[in-house]
């Protein structure tokens, strides 16, 4: 899989949209996520893993909490993620499952979870998918790898790398 661009809106510590473009960070070969703690670095590849599987690495996917706390109550919470798999140019759309305010009267409602899977056909982004389980079942063939196996091959999530560091060789290698 090559990743080449990454949108998200109103998800983590972003409130608003923030995009970024892989192809130009890979441009020159390797890049390096960097900054500040706190600064969303681990946002970006939780964004990743959200698009692909519908949930993030860890105890970070239990809090249910992907929606940013500072997003105002009209920006719609997504992320897209844009990457080449098998060969194909594919683009999966997510949101997460949210409260919103109500269209009418007072109060919040659900925002169901949704996704939208796409491939670039040609100059047009066609439509694979708007089911979860078969955008899921689609996105598993073209990654090779569940969303456990994801989490841990690419994105080991924070705190389990000391784990892994102190494990004998043989809970390493599984």
């Amino acid at each position: 899989m090559r990743p080449h661009r990454l949108r998200l809106t109103g998800f983590g510590p972003f409130a608003g949209t923030v995009e970024v473009d892989l192809d130009v960070l890979a441009a020159s070969g390797l890049f390096l996520l960097h900054g500040d703690t706190g600064a969303g670095k681990t946002t970006l590849l939780d964004a990743m893993g959200f698009a692909l599987y519908g949930r993030v690495p860890g105890v970070r996917n239990d809090a249910k909490r992907l929606r940013s706390d500072h997003a105002g109550p009209e920006v719609h919470t997504e992320v897209q993620l844009e990457a080449t798999m098998a060969g194909r140019r594919i683009r999966i759309t997510r949101s997460p499952e949210y409260d919103r305010p109500k269209a009418r009267g007072t109060g919040t409602t659900t925002q169901k979870p949704k996704v939208l899977l796409e491939e670039l056909v040609g100059d047009a982004w066609t439509t694979l998918s708007t089911a979860h389980r078969e955008a899921g079942d689609e996105i598993l063939d073209l990654v090779g790898m569940s969303a456990e196996q994801f989490f841990q091959v690419v994105l080991l999530p924070q705190g389990e790398f000391a784990k892994f560091l102190r494990a004998d060789s043989t809970a390493r290698a599984q």
